[in-house]
């Protein structure tokens, strides 16, 4: 059943998918008051319990503590209420890179009963609008450096009311800054209900229509009191730091939400290359870092050359596959776990992960406490132990998709059906095989590409790759392999021969690429997740 609401505008939950389609969720031992505002307590409720001096944020060349980020956010949502209408349940976008102003917008909005909708600045107008048209976004508030592609569609659009900028630089000399300056620091913020939505996370995967996934005012929190708590332990004296952006779910659990839950510090970098994320982890003595495997491999490089990440306790890995031979190289060089795990923006953050006192290679662990998970086959069945199979999870969070059929595809019989496929071993941990569009069928066998992409990468030559299967008259498919090599290596025939040898010595020969591209870059999202769509778009 859901819990009583505060939002005026009931877009939201009007919105929902009928409960009759959502996941089974499991709830114990994740009891909140039927009221709670997730910004109140990330900021509010933090000083009082005593980490009012504590500093929350860094970034753009300045610290915040808890009671300054406290009394930034109640002031905007001042601004926000009275000078702009904003209702309780309204949608708010929020355009910025990752940065200290980003993550008060997010907190004031989300404190004025806002249903927040981050966004990169990576994204265009041609998809900004769909978000906006979807979402009925009424309020934009955007980094003043980011106007052009909002102001080219919204003032003609039916939805927005206003677009309001905002001083992503910390000068405080936007319309935003300018009339927060003007207002209290004191705030009622909006009693929302526990299952008041407050945030929609897009996402569109590989391809297609988007879709917003609904996320719960508890569902913020269960991530912190859920896996931040049990698998990272984290402390008030943590200092985090990370590539992946806050408007990903993944970044906004990472960069705001988990060190903000337990009184610890946030590092935001707007452009949060490996030199800079090492240069902050030097600096700051940065504790937990979450980033992509790609990112981590150069950080690696970059240790050779006299780095110390040694105050790193934590290196979470996620959004894309750990590679075993990054894995040991990161602890033959730092003496450290590196944490793999698995989240999806439907569960809003990481469900399966390694702990501290037990990983292990190729390995994405067991389930985080609270959720449950089986390995099934296409109808559903339970496959048996060992045998690859399509993954499905179910816990305090889950998917619910804004209106959308898809809903029905996702969950099946109360279970997440996550697009991943896995094998679960005789003990019961998790081993990452592929996503389900991922596995390469090829004369019959069926072939993991992150399993080729390991035995690759744990060669000298190779600097990155990335595998995928194409057409192929007499197996079906094949494995291709699309390379990048260390400097110094010849891109050549016979680095072809000598890299398939080396692939049919470490695993299975039927799995070798039998077609290799060597390439200068392999295509990217902004957090280091090859997109391997494109490479197979390239083939077509």
């Amino acid at each position: 059943m859901l819990g009583p609401s505060s939002h005026v505008d009931s877009f939201a939950r009007d919105n929902l998918p009928p409960q009759s389609q959502w996941p089974e969720f499991l709830l114990t031992g994740f009891e909140y008051p039927d009221y709670i505002n997730a910004g109140v307590e990330l900021t509010d409720k933090m000083v009082e319990q005593g980490f009012g001096d504590n500093t929350a944020l860094i970034g753009n060349g300045r610290r915040r503590t808890y009671k300054e980020l406290t009394d930034w956010t109640n002031r905007i949502a001042h601004v926000l209420v009275e000078d702009f209408g904003l209702k309780a349940g309204n949608r708010v976008m929020i355009r910025s890179a990752n940065n200290p102003a980003m993550v008060a917008c997010w907190l004031a909005a989300t404190k004025a009963g806002a249903v927040v909708i981050n966004t990169m600045p990576m994204l265009r107008a041609g998809e900004l609008e769909p978000i906006v048209q979807m979402a009925e976004v009424s309020h934009i508030l955007c980094d003043t450096r980011l106007m052009d592609e909002v102001s080219s569609f919204s003032e003609n659009n039916e939805f927005v009311k206003h677009v309001i900028g905002f001083d992503g630089t910390s000068n405080h000399e936007a319309e935003l800054d300018r009339l927060a300056l003007e207002k209290p620091v004191k705030f009622d913020a909006v009693k929302t209900g526990r299952d008041d939505v407050a945030l929609l996370g897009f996402t569109s995967g590989t391809t297609g229509k988007p879709k917003a996934t609904m996320h719960f005012h508890r569902d913020l929190l269960m991530i912190a009191d859920g896996y931040a708590k049990e698998v990272l332990g984290v402390a008030a004296d943590d200092v985090f730091v990370g590539s992946p952006p806050l408007a990903f779910t993944f970044g906004l659990g990472g960069l705001a939400i988990f060190p903000l839950r337990f009184g610890a510090t946030a590092t935001l970098l707007e452009a949060a290359t490996p030199p800079n994320m090492i240069e902050i982890i030097e600096k700051y003595k940065a504790t937990i870092c979450f980033t992509a495997p790609t990112a981590y491999r150069a950080m690696l490089a970059a240790m050779d050359e006299g780095a110390d990440l040694s105050s790193l306790r934590a290196a979470v890995s996620a959004g894309e596959t750990l590679p075993a031979p990054v894995y040991e190289d990161w602890i033959a060089k730092t003496g450290k776990p590196m944490l793999d795990g698995i989240g999806a923006t439907e569960m809003l953050h990481i469900f399966i992960s390694n702990r501290f006192d037990d990983h292990r290679p190729a390995c994405t662990g067991k389930p985080v406490t609270g959720y449950q998970v089986k390995i099934v086959d296409d109808e559903g069945n339970d496959v048996p132990t060992g045998t690859i199979g399509r993954l499905a999870v179910r816990g305090p969070t889950g998917c619910r998709y804004m209106a959308d059929d898809r809903q029905r595809s996702y969950v099946q019989n109360g279970w997440n059906i996550t697009g991943d496929s896995f094998m679960m071993d005789d003990d019961g941990y998790l081993h990452f095989a592929a996503r389900n569009d991922d596995m390469i069928i090829s004369s019959g066998y069926n072939i993991a590409g992150p399993e080729v992409e390991a035995a690759l990468l744990s060669h000298p030559a190779v600097n990155e790759c990335a595998v995928i299967g194409v057409a192929d008259e007499t197996r079906g498919a094949i494995v291709q392999a699309h390379i990048v090599l260390n400097t110094g290596q010849n891109p050549d025939d016979a680095q072809i021969k000598h890299l398939q040898d080396h692939v049919k010595q470490t695993i299975a020969p039927y799995k070798y690429p039998r077609s290799i591209v060597f390439c200068n870059e392999l295509p990217k999202t902004q957090t280091g997740k090859i997109q391997r769509f494109l490479l197979k778009k390239a083939e077509h």
